[in-house]
């Protein structure tokens, strides 16, 4: 098994819609067949949120298309543990958005890597590739 690593939510996006946008390095980890590349469901809870206040419109695909989205970038989903969720709770720093504190902590419990352009990633004790 490959590197394993978990895509922010713009990475995600980005790698959808303007892979132009990913570091060089995200782009090929990305691409590599040897990468396995995981997806929160608190990406996908994130994007629906802002599809639904129209943040996001041009997001919408991604939402109807998920398992095509999925295969394409050969990335399958990490699901939410409780483990997970306690930690992201926990967290002392003071970091507000809930969507990255699950993030970083799926990456802290699962010792992978976050895919992220992200610099407020760097107050949590996980690494991130870019």
């Amino acid at each position: 098994m490959g590197l394993r690593v978990l895509l922010d939510t713009h990475a995600l996006l980005w790698s959808v819609f303007e892979p132009e946008k990913l570091s060089t390095l995200a782009r090929e980890l990305i691409l590599n067949p040897n990468t396995n590349v995981l997806v929160s469901p608190a990406s996908i809870w994130e994007i629906a949120t802002k599809v639904r206040i129209g943040k996001l419109d041009h997001a919408k695909a991604i939402l109807s298309s998920l398992d095509e989205v999925l295969n394409t970038l050969v990335a399958r989903e990490l699901p939410i543990s409780i483990e997970h969720a306690s930690v992201a709770g926990l967290y002392a720093q003071i970091h507000k958005d809930p969507f990255d504190r699950m993030l970083a902590a799926q990456a802290e419990v699962e010792q992978i890597s976050l895919i992220s352009h992200d610099s407020r990633f760097l107050d949590f004790s996980i690494t991130t590739i870019w």
